[in-house]
């Protein structure tokens, strides 16, 4: 077992579901907005960087594109560094280079510059914050996590329809050079957020139990993997991995080209930009309430095929919505789009998280996000090329819808293939175990006589137990499947 956190604390420690959990989400929520709005805010100063370095619009363009990048690419180092330090020192860290980037690129004097350091510092400090405040919500929730990744994950549309509008203003009152520098003083807000993320503390053990903590603490303890690469032995993760890589080709293409879409149509810039509003406005709402339904007793333990059909659901609004021929039929897609992509947003973490468990989510996290960036990087450059070749955004929302599609079969088909008949075959094999025990007590009973006979009836009592354990524990038994390279989040 790898990839043990410094600020995890003992281990068995029983996630809170609320208390100071509270208040990390809420630092989550901030988190995740500037994570995913900025890129898309920083684009209103787009217009102006074009003037004043003499740059096109595919070179501005760069700028989302490496802080995207960024916040992917190097989940790898942040796992390394929060297995390394903890989740708290790293945010705090992160949020001084996400502010420190902003405020430098406001005295840029080339677009090289911006580069360097709106994309790549900015980027770098934001990633910085991003896994790790995963990361501690994972620890703070277990029973209520559904509905926290929900409520996180609503801070991205949140914060794109504040930040977006605030950016206009900034720009109009004091330029790029002084929206740039306002908006590094707002992002030092991830170091208040940071400082939200306090390690778990274990409860008070009664004086008995202290002594065996300490000797268990003497004995040597195997040393901590700075990256788990032995996720990778588990089925159910790279099921996740594949599904989510081939999401991500088509899954940010919609939101991208929409806006073009209206104004190829013929609509005017203020009524075409009005979809994307419309559009965050359904994602805000759909992200916890899904949260909510993944949550529920009956719904949980199937929660990798809610997933799939959340995606099976983006994916068709995509085929659909390739057929609009007006700003009605694209108003309609928007909402049902808003709907599936928010629904996409709120498991996608919380389905992550059941595959492999608290412990090695620190890794598992940072290695998925470094196959997403690839697939991040050719998406909608990919969909640019082929809009390009053929003058028609109606392909562009196929091939995306194709995608998505195809990414929900991956994941439901693998896990219902792959995994169910695994999970089925051990337990076939704990019964036989179980089986076998009792037989085996009953005759020691018959060979021992009556004394044995009393140690006989504990046994048999404890092989029901066990049985027991077997039928109700599911959780425990899919993390044993885990370590032997077939976990399921079911």
């Amino acid at each position: 077992m790898g990839g043990a956190v410094v600020d995890d604390g003992p281990p068995g420690i029983k996630a809170p579901d609320g208390g100071w959990g509270w208040a990390v989400l809420s630092g989550c929520f901030v988190i995740t907005g500037f994570s995913y709005a900025f890129p898309k805010a920083v684009s209103v100063f787009f217009k102006e960087l074009i003037l004043e370095f003499d740059v096109g619009y595919s070179d501005t363009a760069w700028i989302s594109s490496i802080l995207l990048a960024m916040l992917y690419g190097t989940g790898p180092l942040c796992s390394v560094l929060v297995n390394r330090f903890g989740c708290r020192p790293v945010m705090m860290v992160g949020g001084l280079f996400a502010s420190l980037g902003m405020i430098l690129a406001s005295f840029a004097t080339s677009i090289i510059h911006i580069y360097l350091c709106t994309g790549v510092i900015t980027g770098l400090g934001l990633a910085l914050n991003f896994q790790p405040s995963l990361i501690m919500l994972n620890r703070y929730f277990s029973e209520k996590r559904p509905l926290a990744n929900g409520l996180a994950a609503a801070g991205s549309p949140v914060a794109l329809c504040c930040l977006s509008p605030l950016g206009q203003i900034l720009q109009y009152h004091y330029g790029w050079r002084g929206g740039f520098f306002i908006l590094g003083g707002m992002l030092l807000n991830c170091c208040a957020c940071g400082a939200l993320m306090r390690p778990l503390l274990p409860s008070k053990k009664p004086a008995e139990e202290l002594v065996e903590s300490t000797a268990e603490e003497k004995k040597p303890q195997a040393k901590k993997k700075l990256l788990d690469f032995s996720v990778f032995k588990d089925r159910g993760f790279l099921i996740y991995t594949i599904a989510a890589s081939v999401m991500v080709l088509g899954l940010f293409v919609p939101p991208v080209f929409v806006v073009n879409y209206a104004k190829g149509l013929g609509n005017e810039d203020t009524k075409s930009a009005l979809l994307l509003t419309i559009l965050g406005f359904v994602d805000m709402f759909a992200r916890p309430l899904c949260g909510l339904l993944a949550g529920m007793k009956c719904v949980r333990p199937r929660c990798v095929y809610l997933f799939s059909f959340a995606m099976i659901f983006n994916g068709c609004t995509d085929l659909i919505g390739s057929q609009a021929n007006d700003y009605a039929g694209l108003v309609v897609f928007c909402i049902f789009f808003g709907m599936s992509y928010g629904m996409v947003g709120a498991l996608q973490f919380e389905v992550l998280m059941s595959i492999v468990g608290t412990e090695k989510f620190p890794s598992a996290i940072g290695l998925v996000l470094l196959m997403e960036a690839i697939a991040v990087l050719v998406g909608p450059p990919g969909a640019g090329r082929l809009l390009d070749a053929t003058n028609q955004y109606m392909y562009v929302f196929l091939l995306a819808g194709c995608e998505v599609t195809l990414s929900a079969f991956v994941l439901a088909l693998g896990n219902f293939l792959c995994i169910s008949r695994k999970q089925e075959d051990l337990e076939a094999k704990m019964e036989m175990a179980v089986t076998a025990s009792e037989k085996e007590g009953l005759n020691r009973a018959e060979e021992d006589g009556e004394g044995e006979g009393k140690e006989d009836s504990k046994g048999r009592e404890n092989g029901h137990r066990t049985v027991g354990a077997v039928k109700s524990g599911e959780v425990m038994m899919v993390k044993e499947m885990g370590e032997e390279g077939g976990q399921t989040s079911l």
